[in-house]
């Protein structure tokens, strides 16, 4: 089934001025986006590509199936966390200087000794991402508070976070329209399209050379996604294709096969037990060529 720009275009058909809103806000964000290398210049991509091939997948996810389910606002506001759920990852020393306190730097580090800066951001991004949203909200020209306390949230849900608090993910959360939206399924989206971003394409060659990397921890994690040759989305499963023949990587993409798993069965639970969604993929499998 089709599903490019699903949801671009169901909310363009839906609210030509909230999809301008987005579309301004991608426009914006890409330098912003790339400033993640400064303190990630070894790292798997979290530019503007990152975050457009998340939107692809939740497009998927959602298919033509139930992308009438959903109203204009759970669009936009999907739209909006998937452009800007790791712009936490290029925060500037501004902004760091304001949130650090906020997310407990001095605690980390007394209890991560070792660990540096980029540790510590990358540890917390998503929340570093929901405080930059917050503050910069004028900016991205929120229509409202309520959109911005949903962004955030579902910007936050793409780790870490209980998508079973019904204070934090509200099923029915109210719109100034009178509308509702429905937050453990958009961030239940986001957490499982982020995951599932492992392929190769992942680290395009014009932005990454791995024999020019330097840190072992990463190059041994560009190691591991260069090995995923594909990513194929069935109605069922998630399925990666590799023809890696190293049995270390090959035992490190099986851990990362089971990583993916976890988060696809908490996922899939969250939006049984709190939505009226479904997502049908239930397996994530491994083939070797």
């Amino acid at each position: 089934m089709k599903t490019d720009y699903l949801l671009e275009n169901r909310l363009r058909e839906l609210d030509p001025g909230l999809h301008k809103r987005f579309r301004d806000t991608a426009f914006i964000s890409i330098h912003m986006l790339s400033n993640y290398r400064r303190l990630f210049p070894e790292y798997t991509d979290h530019s503007e590509l990152h975050s457009l091939t998340v939107i692809d997948s939740c497009n998927r996810l959602i298919g033509p199936g139930q992308i009438d389910k959903l109203n204009k606002n759970e669009i936009f506001i999907l739209l909006m966390a998937c452009y800007l759920h790791d712009s936490g990852m290029g925060i500037n020393e501004n902004d760091y200087a304001q949130f650090k306190d906020i997310l407990g730097e001095e605690q980390y580090f007394k209890d991560h000794p070792d660990d540096t800066r980029a540790d510590f951001v990358r540890t917390y991004h998503n929340e570093f991402s929901a405080l930059f949203i917050e503050k910069y909200a004028p900016m991205f020209d929120m229509p409202s508070e309520e959109y911005v306390f949903a962004i955030k949230q579902v910007v936050r849900g793409h780790r870490k976070t209980d998508l079973y608090d019904e204070k934090e993910y509200p099923s029915d959360y109210r719109m100034p329209d009178g509308t509702t939206v429905c937050l453990p399924y958009l961030a239940a989206l986001i957490r499982l399209a982020d995951e599932i971003d492992v392929a190769a394409s992942r680290n395009p060659l014009i932005l990454f050379d791995i024999d020019l990397l330097t840190d072992e921890v990463e190059i041994w994690e560009n190691r591991k996604v260069m090995a995923v040759e594909s990513l194929e989305m069935t109605d069922d499963a998630f399925i990666l294709h590799t023809g890696e023949k190293d049995p270390e990587i090959v035992e490190a993409l099986e851990k990362t096969v089971d990583k993916m798993q976890k988060t696809l069965d908490l996922c899939r639970d969250v939006v049984e037990k709190r939505t009226a969604f479904s997502i049908s993929q239930k397996k994530v499998v491994l083939v070797r060529h």
